[in-house]
């Protein structure tokens, strides 16, 4: 045997079970993104793992999880959403509503995204209609918007003498501006 056949087939012997390794398929990853704090959402991140492991997914065993906080400081958002993109994750679900869904959206348009929102998704731009949104995102709408006026006329009936009624919202987080001007 020469050199240089000794040489390949010991390189060749070597990097084989490193090759077989490289094979074993990945584990997913999910991307969490999420506009508050983790402190105050906690109980949403419980209950994505417990959706998962109702699927038959444990984080740390089948799936893994990378989380990106953007800790109530919303400018950050898009470049978390890109920090996911960048780890090829294979969903990205969202916290935080309106922002959280949009940064995603605009980072990928083609790994899954899962969001929750209170505003019509499609005026919004995150899907082109309710029945199908085609595209790569898909949610809930919480309609919580709506319920507003229903909720003052259930005040004015308890309180019908009440002069003022006021109304305490986040100022630091973005909303469509026709809805709630600054």
């Amino acid at each position: 045997m020469k050199r240089r056949e000794f040489i390949a087939l010991a390189g060749g012997a070597a990097v084989l079970p490193l090759a077989a390794r490289a094979q074993k398929p990945s584990m997913p990853v999910v991307g969490l993104l999420a506009a508050p704090a983790a402190a105050s959402y906690g109980y949403i991140v419980d209950a994505v793992r417990e959706g998962l492991r109702e699927t038959g997914y444990i984080e740390g065993r089948n799936v893994a999880i990378e989380y990106r906080w953007a800790d109530g400081q919303y400018e950050r958002l898009p470049a978390l959403a890109a920090e996911l993109v960048g780890r090829q994750v294979a969903v990205i679900t969202t916290i935080g509503g309106v922002p959280a869904a949009l940064a995603a959206k605009a980072a990928s348009t083609t790994i899954p995204i899962v969001f929750g929102v209170a505003d019509d998704p499609v005026k919004l731009g995150l899907v082109s209609s309710l029945a199908k949104p085609n595209g790569n995102a898909t949610g809930i709408r919480f309609l919580t918007v709506e319920l507003e006026r229903k909720r003052l006329e259930l005040i004015r009936e308890v309180m019908p003498k009440a002069a003022l009624i006021a109304i305490l919202l986040n100022r630091r987080t973005p909303r469509p501006r026709d809805k709630f001007p600054r």
